[in-house]
């Protein structure tokens, strides 16, 4: 592994553990044992790394939810399968991180947005959409305005402002919120399926 990927790695390590904020060059340079100058050779600032290593974990996240949607059996398996994947990588997050993202990184910020309304909420809608054609989901739902309702439900998830950690369990909150949604989108052949893995959720 090259030295910038080190350098990627580490800061991706330390953001996600307490927050980009409180984080400094000196921080990731003490974390890997090399010099803060060697850092400034790859990168011209905090705000870089942090852009570069949010396009490379979006990247990831793309070719994850591809999998995920591809191998699930129907709409209410992936999106179950998505809502635990988000779950046990947002679970290890700092909370703070979406935050200090918007405010002290508004371009690294601009690019997760896009991710979200472009990509995510198109995967929603095909979801959705698969669900009609196979009578798991509603003929008659407003499939875009649905799907950008599920985007912004599972960011506001993850809001600690709005679900305190001290007072909420994050998979407890994520399933509550996917079941909802389901709950409203699907059929009675739908909700069958929901009750399943729901449970499965449940005993994991």
């Amino acid at each position: 592994m090259d030295t910038k990927q080190r350098i990627v790695n580490a800061a991706f390590e330390l953001f996600f553990r307490y927050g980009i904020k409180s984080v400094t060059m000196d921080d990731i340079a003490k974390h890997l044992s090399i010099s803060k100058k060697t850092i400034y050779q790859f990168f011209r600032d905090k705000d870089e790394i942090v852009h570069t290593l949010m396009q490379e974990k979006l990247e990831e996240d793309k070719r994850e939810f591809g999998t995920i949607s591809k191998n699930a059996a129907n709409v209410v398996e992936e999106v179950f399968n998505l809502m635990k994947h988000m779950s046990s990588i947002l679970g290890r997050i700092n909370p703070n991180i979406f935050y200090d993202l918007q405010k002290y990184h508004p371009q690294t910020w601009a690019l997760f947005h896009s991710f979200r309304t472009e990509f995510a909420m198109k995967q929603v809608e095909d979801a959705l959409n698969k669900g009609i054609r196979d009578g798991l989901v509603r003929n008659d739902i407003n499939v875009a305005a649905l799907a950008c309702l599920r985007t912004e439900e599972i960011e506001m998830g993850f809001n600690p402002r709005i679900y305190p950690p001290d007072k909420f369990k994050l998979l407890e909150v994520q399933l509550a919120l996917t079941e909802h949604f389901l709950y409203g989108v699907c059929t009675l052949k739908g909700h069958k399926l929901v009750n399943k893995y729901k449970q499965i959720v449940e005993d994991e």
